[in-house]
């Protein structure tokens, strides 16, 4: 036979795109409409059915940049349609190829009640079933006109990412609302059509693609252009026997979820990513009532608490849904964060508040952790996730990676502890899935696990700005459950695949520490004001849960359960993978920082309750001391009269020729006439923590414009243009009061300024740098560098609950992608008896080169402090920026914990009658994470620990109160039912209820509960 397949091919593609799919809604009348444009922010439903409406003509332009406008439409269903399933056709001006990034839609009911969303790939809305001649149609649209910020040119700067700056013109021209007869038979024509076309794009030449190249050809002989309705049947006929054709037994298995993966904020502010949960999930449940297998799986219990709280109506469906078991809650957290950047703590809180918010709404708690699109993954999550109860982690997003290939999808994830966690990434390597046959076939041909493993997850559904799954998308997945030549695709809870993996993989293989992310390594910088707002909050949190609970323990003090949860909430949304990262519109940005003003003042007001409570009414100034660990004679979590606190003899200033040598007990500092640091000796040891010839505290500007993603990236070349600011304006040294030495620089450089001030304390090894940034760059990179005597394998980067190290070779491709890296509050570089640290209040970013200067192998630290990208948000970081950071010399991890501990945990001084000692008191080798009352509001005492330096340690934690009882507990403060599963002890040792002896294993967390007496 003649090779006929690009003509049969050809042939069937144009005759479906511009013949069927255009019959499933080819009769049609056109609906009337009226319209209300807002002009200010949204309203509520009630509200927008009780506007004054005027007429509306289709093809008119609506819609400002972030509005919204009501449409109210309405109609007759004609007598001729009597028996037809009928739906209104909306087209507001949609690009079809934009899908939750333009505007979009929620229908309403005349009661108030939700009908479903319309979107640019879900345009219509079901009117009735099976219609009557005559019946009237009436409903209501809230239109939202959504400006389109990544185009088809994108990353392009533009003013319309704050309603501060959009413009006003209307973005958007409707093209038809039509009611409408819904064609089911040429629908499923079109479907039949569709997944045949993809299916034999993937078959190699061969007898089955033959045969559906040969059924394609005779159904199109069978249907009539003119008469599409009347002869699909005939059509679907000729298809019959090669959808029919069963699939092979070993066929890879496709565990389908619905999904949208709605961001928290995006290109979008958080208050519309409140209407598009209502929106999606209106759709969703529609979806659910209109299919028979069909799943949907949400994560994040904000989402859920939104619409909650801002559209009950969508609410009550929801909870009929999960009842029913079709609408799957799934990820236990609280948002789908980043999980670089946070404390510990507010992962285990991103925990304890998402399990606890489903499990008081729904009675369920999801069994694993579903963040398919955060920006790499915290070596320290794996014991966190498995100590609050989780069974296995879910992502997509390492198969983004520019370099190297992840060479696993079903595996063990073993994290800084040793703990294990079992994961799965999906083949098809998209969370958005279409069921197209080209995912398809990817998802079997990729499979890492094949030879073992039967399957893997598919997320389907339009994602990122909402929408999720649409009818053609449950339509293929019927097509695809037992298709010849296709993987066999069925819509299951992730808990069942994942149960299902664990039996197949008896040994799967294993992945050992962190899930770096080989791209979007600029989220660790974009945004200082976002990141610096989002540590001093975690710190005030953490700190005003200790005093609240000791005085709650001394004095009756009233524990602020309910504002603390609503404080620590808002702190949890904003660590969204888009908002922390830095990598949303400037209306989001500007909108978290003052969020982020406003938590900082509620807990300084909570904090100084609490003291007040515990110093008493007085005059006499005391010294309080939120860390644990004892500074300035005041000891870890307690306080002492500043008068008692002995004195000290201050840091000495002398000149050595044009440089000035600060020097107390510890250290010896020089610093130029450049304000750089040339010489930083540690006395004890005689060593200098900077290379010879070199100097640390040295600024350097880079030129930053990656190849895309301009927020989110930075790439390697950026390194390869560089200027040194060494420029000074004015340098000036003094001693305070305080024994403290200072010397303040000033500068200036291209288009901005800095001051920066280095001190000095008695009895300190850190100097210290308080930096103010006065930022006018443009796609430009901001690092200080700090080039060290010191031959480091290894740096140790802080991470959640311990430490992270990294090589500093570049030996292979792995350690080459990793040119900017991670950390919390401090980064060390060690040899055998000497260590060099950067500690810092607010940076998460740092990178490192092993250099040579004579011969001698040195390492250089250089943290990450401004960046100046133009989109999403063409001002970031501009005009004000500060920064705290220190080099700590001659240290270890301890000791570099500490430091950061302090840097980021200052002493208060309060006026009150006294001090007071410490509720929880830890021994040295443990450190004390967060001292609270338990969730359940029963007044048990909640102490967490861990293990810091990555070595097995024995020691003691004292409650200094009336203990009746100690046990230890989840991350999530309940009794260890099943100590294999959490990987926690389910007993402690306590002959005295209020001293307990632990042995912990490197990096180990525990949290005990103490019952007061």
């Amino acid at each position: 036979m003649h090779d006929d397949i690009p003509l049969t091919i050809g042939r069937a593609r144009r005759v479906l795109d511009e013949r069927i799919l255009p019959a499933v809604h080819a009769t049609a009348v056109p609906l009337t409409v009226e319209w209300n444009e807002l002009p200010g922010e949204p309203i509520t439903p009630a509200e927008g059915l009780a506007l004054a409406y005027r007429p509306y003509e289709v093809g008119t332009s609506w819609g400002a940049a972030w509005g919204t406008t009501w449409f109210h439409v309405t109609g007759t269903v004609p007598e001729q349609w009597a028996g037809r399933r009928v739906e209104a056709l909306i087209d507001l001006g949609f690009d079809v190829n934009m899908p939750g990034f333009q505007c979009e839609g929620l229908v309403y009911r005349p009661d108030g009640s939700p009908v479903k969303s319309i979107n640019p790939r879900n345009q219509w809305v079901l009117v009735t079933e099976q219609a009557e001649g005559g019946e009237l149609v009436d409903l209501y649209l809230e239109g939202a006109s959504n400006p389109v910020l990544l185009d088809y040119h994108p990353f392009l700067p533009t003013q319309e990412g704050d309603i501060q700056t959009s413009s006003s013109r209307r973005l958007y021209t409707s093209r038809r609302m039509d009611l409408t007869v819904f064609e089911a038979e040429v629908h499923e024509l079109a479907l039949d059509i569709e997944v045949l076309l993809e299916l034999q794009a993937e078959l190699p030449q061969g007898p089955r693609r033959m045969r559906i190249l040969q059924a394609l050809d005779d159904a199109l002989d069978a249907l009539d252009l003119q008469h599409i309705p009347e002869t699909a049947p005939d059509a679907r006929a000729a298809l019959a026997d090669v959808l029919a054709s069963p699939a092979e037994a070993s066929a890879h298995r496709i565990s389908a979820v619905g999904h949208a993966h709605i961001d928290s904020a995006w290109l979008w502010p958080v208050r519309e990513t409140i209407r598009k949960v209502a929106r999606t999930t209106s759709s969703m449940t529609e979806l659910i009532d209109q299919t028979d297998d069909f799943v949907y799986g949400m994560s994040s219990a904000q989402q859920y608490a939104w619409i909650k709280e801002h559209r009950p109506e969508v609410y009550a469906r929801v909870k009929e849904a999960v009842a029913a078991g079709r609408f799957l809650p799934l990820g236990g957290m609280w948002v789908e964060s980043d999980t670089v950047m946070p404390t510990g703590e507010s992962i285990v809180r991103q925990f304890s508040q998402g399990q606890r918010f489903f499990e008081r709404e729904f009675g369920i708690r999801p069994k694993g952790v579903w963040l398919p699109d955060s920006f790499g993954y915290s070596p320290a999550l794996p014991q966190l996730m498995r100590r609050a109860g989780f069974e296995w982690f879910f992502t997509q997003k390492i198969s983004w990676n520019q370099v190297n290939k992840f060479p696993h999808h079903t595996f063990l994830w073993e994290g800084i502890d040793g703990s294990r966690v079992f994961s799965h990434f999906p083949s098809m390597d998209t969370y958005n899935s279409q069921l197209s046959g080209s995912e398809v076939a990817k998802a079997s041909r990729q499979f890492r696990e094949n030879r073992l493993a039967s399957g893997s997850i598919a997320p389907v559904g339009w994602g990122d700005g909402g929408g999720g799954t649409t009818r053609e998308m449950t339509g293929k997945a019927a097509r695809l459950a037992d298709l010849e030549g296709s993987a066999q695709v069925a819509w299951e809870h992730p808990d069942a695949f994942f149960e299902r993996a664990r039996g197949e993989l008896a040994n799967p293989p294993v992945w050992v520490g962190e899930l770096y992310l080989e791209l979007h390594r600029a989220t660790l910088t974009s945004q200082h004001g976002t990141k610096q707002g989002n540590r001093r909050a975690e710190h005030l949190l953490i700190e005003a849960e200790l005093w609240c609970a000791t005085a709650a323990a001394r004095t009756g003090f009233a524990y602020p359960y309910d504002e603390l949860d609503a404080l620590w909430q808002q702190v949890l949304l904003q660590q969204f993978h888009d908002i922390l990262p830095g990598t949303s519109i400037a209306w989001v940005h500007r909108e978290a920082v003052e969020q982020y003003a406003r938590v900082a003042d509620a807990l300084v007001a909570i904090i100084a309750q609490a003291v007040r409570a515990l110093v008493g009414e007085g005059d006499t100034p005391v010294l309080v001391n939120p860390a644990p660990f004892a500074r300035g004679g005041a000891p870890a979590l307690g306080a002492v009269v500043a008068a008692s606190v002995p004195q000290v003899a201050p840091v000495t200033i002398t000149e050595d020729g044009d440089a000035h040598v600060l020097e107390n007990d510890l250290v010896r500092i020089t610093v130029s006439a450049e304000g750089l640091v040339t010489s930083a000796v540690d006395l004890g040891s005689g060593r200098d923590a900077i290379a010879p010839g070199q100097a640390g505290n040295l600024l350097q500007l880079h030129q930053d414009f990656p190849n895309m993603w301009d927020a989110w990236d930075v790439d390697r070349y950026y390194r390869n243009r560089v200027e040194d600011i060494r420029g000074v304006d004015e340098l000036t040294v003094s001693t305070g009061a305080d024994g403290v030495a200072r010397i303040v620089v000033r500068r200036s450089f291209s288009e901005s300024s800095i001051e920066q001030t280095l001190s000095l304390a008695p009895g300190s090894r850190t100097l210290e740098v308080a930096q103010v940034v006065d930022w006018h760059e443009t796609e430009k990179f901001l690092k200080v560098a700090f080039p060290l005597d010191v031959r480091a394998e290894h740096t140790i980067a802080e991470t959640q609950f311990g430490a992270n190290k990294r090589v500093t070779h570049s030996n292979t491709s792995w350690e080459a992608a990793k040119f900017e890296t991670s950390m919390h509050r401090y980064v060390l570089a060690e040899e055998p008896g000497f260590g060099v640290a950067l500690v810092n209040d607010s940076i998460h970013g740092y990178d490192m080169t092993r250099d040579a200067v004579d011969g001698d192998v040195t390492t250089t630290l250089r943290l990450s402090l401004l960046r100046a990208p133009r989109f999403p948000d063409p001002e970031t970081d501009q005009g004000v920026q500060t920064h705290r950071f220190g080099l700590v010399v001659g240290t270890s991890v301890a000791g570099a914990t500490e430091e950061g501990v302090l840097l980021n945990l200052d002493a208060r001084t309060v006026t009150g009658d006294h001090g007071f000692d410490p509720l929880v008191t830890v021994s040295d080798d443990l450190v004390l994470s967060s001292v609270k009352l338990a969730d359940d509001r029963s007044g048990d005492l909640v102490v967490r620990v861990y293990e810091p330096a990555g070595r097995r340690a024995r020691g003691t934690v004292t409650v200094a109160a009336d203990v009746a009882a100690v046990t230890e507990v989840t991350l999530l403060e309940e009794a260890i039912v099943d100590a294999a599963t959490t990987g926690a002890s389910s007993t402690v040792a306590a002959t005295d209820p209020a001293t307990v002896d632990l042995a912990l294993g490197g990096f180990e967390v525990r949290t005990l509960r103490f019952t007061l007496g």
